[in-house]
């Protein structure tokens, strides 16, 4: 391959003006600039798996639940992050009932490889150049990669092979630097305070000295600055870029049935995980006791072939049914009702009534 040569130049005095340096061109490479290398016209990705299914599973339920003890500890853990609740009521109060309710989490997880390739460039300063002429540019499904830990996130840019050329830089043309854009080429600036004049009410400026210009502090004076594109190589090593992106597509279901329970609470805990399915595609569930997890599995499942299969490859899904902790504890202090629960398997407390707000305890 025949590389760009290098182009010489002379040194630009303070106060001139040099035709010779062009003005900054794009910051990105035009259409039409780079050469179409096969198998990345367009930059398209790869094929689809068939789905493929495996018979329905049946379930029993069991309902968790906490003892009076926990319950209690669970609720001074909970006024202790609170400075202006007391531990007072917590200690003292009397339970009425503890109410075990059913719970379950539906979760769906897709694990996808997404592969998209683009032109990317940088300084060439004499690097070595994997060209076409070392042989055809594999396509982006045949680049092999090291598959990360399953349901792990993880993104990986690669060179694809072969995909390389030099070509001048379309920004400065070749020529390393570029014009000043502050002081158009000349060095020099009209001073600001005396407007070019070189005086202030018939006195010398005291910013220009009576010249009526500065040096432009943006180039130095030198009339051009070192093309930001390539950093004054003239030169740019163009190539493809292909981004492997590993993601874990999760979707998960909590039927709404507690109305005195905001249900987003159930976001950051953990459940009993009764049951797994993992397999390249996953059947929906049926004949659970409960059809609304049913209709969701259904639903989800359908989406994320629906979202997934058009733009990545699935590696793997995995879908789960737990069983989220959620307990309504009833009591009274000092003659009055009150109410809060107890969530998830490290028992968070969520109420909306607290018998006193101070902060003396």
């Amino acid at each position: 391959m025949t590389l760009p040569q290098k182009q010489s130049f002379l040194p630009v005095f303070s106060g001139t003006f040099d035709p010779n340096i062009p003005e900054e061109g794009p910051s990105a490479p035009p259409p039409g600039w780079l050469d179409d290398i096969h198998g990345y016209q367009g930059h398209k990705g790869g094929g689809e798996p068939s789905p493929r299914w495996d018979e329905g599973f049946f379930f029993f339920s069991r309902v968790p639940s906490v003892s009076e003890d926990v319950a209690r500890d669970a609720l001074l853990k909970f006024v202790e992050s609170k400075w202006n609740y007391s531990s007072k009521p917590a200690r003292n109060l009397t339970f009425k009932d503890l109410q075990p309710i059913t719970v379950y989490r539906y979760r769906l997880e897709t694990y996808t490889e997404t592969r998209t390739s683009a032109w990317q460039f940088e300084p060439y300063n004499g690097q070595t150049v994997d060209g076409p002429q070392y042989g055809m540019s594999p396509a982006p499904w045949d680049i092999p990669v090291s598959l990360p830990q399953r349901y792990t996130d993880k993104v990986e840019k690669i060179r694809v092979p072969h995909s390389s050329f030099v070509k001048v830089c379309h920004k400065c043309k070749g020529c390393g630097r570029t014009r000043c854009t502050a002081c158009f080429g000349r060095g020099q600036k009209r001073c600001t305070f005396c407007h070019g004049r070189g005086r202030i009410r018939n006195k010398h400026c005291t910013s220009c000295h009576g010249r009526g210009r500065k040096r432009c502090l943006s180039c130095h004076s030198h009339g051009y600055k070192t093309c930001s594109v390539c950093l004054g190589s003239q030169n740019l090593l163009h190539f493809i870029q292909l981004t492997v992106t590993w993601k874990n597509n999760v979707s998960e279901f909590i039927p709404d049935r507690q109305p005195d329970f905001p249900d987003k609470k159930f976001e950051k805990v953990s459940g009993d995980a009764f049951f797994i399915d993992e397999s390249l595609l996953v059947y929906p569930i049926q004949g659970f006791p409960d059809q609304e997890i049913c209709d969701v599995s259904t639903k989800l499942i359908n989406e994320h072939l629906e979202r997934f299969t058009s733009t990545s490859r699935i590696l793997q899904q995995r879908q789960s049914i737990e069983l989220v902790p959620l307990t309504h504890a009833y009591y009274t202090y000092n003659g009055k009702d009150y109410s809060f629960f107890v969530y998830g398997l490290e028992n968070k407390v969520f109420t909306s009534k607290y018998p006193s707000a101070c902060s003396i305890l």
